[in-house]
């Protein structure tokens, strides 16, 4: 099951990696509405939830459960000045970070995905759910940051976000 995990990670990395290359600097630097992220913004966002998912997983695979903090996803972004950056610079990053990831994933011994995950105030979710969750938000992001008509729906937009 890790490597199916790791497959569905690296597919959709791969499949939307042109997609985000597609848009130009302006286009990434321009908020989807009044209020919302940027394309810079919100891939941002989803290079800080691998930021915080990358440590979620290594003690999911190593200990007994994990226990941590969600995080201020708006506070994050702002400290980070994405908007700020070059658009290609975030995409390379994001592909690059999440390349990474896909190893790990694909390492994590079968039996450690059933550890428990306690994030922020959630109830506990196990390891595979919070992986496949990972991509699901991600996936939801992309669609969204590039303005399609169906946005990818996941657990966690149900629930408070855990990033």
């Amino acid at each position: 099951m890790a490597v199916d995990l790791a497959r569905h990670l690296a597919q959709t990395i791969e499949r939307e990696l042109p997609n985000l290359r597609g848009l130009t600097d302006e286009q990434a630097s321009r908020p989807r509405a009044v209020g919302k992220w940027c394309a810079k913004e919100e891939l941002g966002h989803l290079i800080d939830s691998a930021a915080n998912n990358h440590i979620r997983f290594v003690r999911g695979a190593l200990e007994s459960h994990v226990r941590g903090p969600g995080y201020a996803q708006d506070d994050w972004v702002r400290a980070h000045g994405y908007s700020t950056m070059p658009w290609q610079k975030i995409v390379d990053f994001w592909f690059a970070y999440n390349s990474f990831l896909t190893g790990l994933v694909e390492r994590i011994p079968e039996a450690r995905l059933e550890t428990p995950c306690f994030i922020g105030t959630n109830d506990a979710v196990t390891l595979q759910f919070l992986i496949d969750d990972y991509v699901l938000h991600m996936q939801h992001h992309i669609d969204q940051l590039l303005r399609r008509d169906v946005i990818t729906q996941y657990p966690g937009a149900t629930i408070q976000e855990t990033g």
